[in-house]
């Protein structure tokens, strides 16, 4: 299976020779989930910032689009392509997942609404629920799930069709999906506890005092991106063929 990565930002460059970027990141995490299910994956690499495109929508079977320091409603002419090649791949039915900016940008692209949310600032370590369990869940898998988050905007209001899979405190719409071919989650399975420590450290002065400390102690919490990765690479994969 080939897996295009839509990649929306960069790692800071002070950062990336420590974490990385962001394609490493995801198919680190993707590729030993996928190890685990016995399937082999391959990756590429799409900067849309820049406005890298596939030359068609089958040169992967699945596409991840990637966080982004840019809100989804930012007036910038890459941002709308983005929105368009979202439209184009739901049309076709192309497996897609969204991670964070990824998970608003779609629900922008197909009628929802993203914004600033009220609470502000969610990072560290946080619990969903899961709402709606689906096929590619596996039972014992399904007790409430934890993810890394790093956002102060939120998608507020779903696409028409979608379903609402896991909600958080501070975050009702955490997962979603539309049809069996569009799963998107605010969380990001890719980021470590490291890189999430930095990325408090280096907003400490916007996040405040009260929210960094808070994302700071949450990190020393248990961590099921493993878990989040897994459902990834099955919901890629597809249902499997009934007898």
């Amino acid at each position: 299976m080939r897996i295009g990565i839509l990649q929306a930002d960069a790692v800071i460059e002070q950062f990336q020779s420590v974490h990385g970027n962001y394609p490493g990141m995801i198919a680190g995490i993707l590729g030993s989930a996928a190890t685990e299910l016995n399937l082999d994956v391959e990756f590429r690499n799409y900067d849309v910032e820049h406005g890298i495109y596939p030359d068609a929508t089958d040169e992967c079977d699945a596409y991840v689009i990637t966080g982004s320091k840019k809100s989804v409603y930012d007036d910038e002419p890459w941002i709308a392509a983005l929105k368009e090649y979202t439209c184009e791949l739901h049309q076709e039915e192309k497996k897609l997942v969204g991670l964070c900016f990824g998970h608003q940008l779609v629900a922008e692209a197909l009628g929802g609404k993203t914004l600033g949310a009220d609470v502000g600032w969610c990072v560290g370590i946080h619990e969903s629920e899961v709402i709606q369990s689906q096929w590619f869940m596996s039972d014992e898998e399904l007790d409430p799930f934890t993810l890394i988050v790093s956002h102060k905007d939120q998608v507020i209001q779903l696409p028409e069709g979608a379903q609402l899979l896991a909600s958080a405190e501070q975050c009702p719409n955490s997962m979603y999906s539309v049809g069996d071919h569009i799963l998107t989650m605010q969380g990001h399975p890719e980021f470590t506890r490291e890189y999430s420590r930095d990325l408090m450290e280096m907003r400490r002065e916007i996040l405040g005092v009260e929210t960094y400390s808070e994302g700071v102690a949450s990190l020393a919490k248990p961590l099921k991106k493993n878990i989040i990765a897994r459902w990834i690479i099955r919901f890629m994969k597809g249902k499997p063929a009934t007898e």
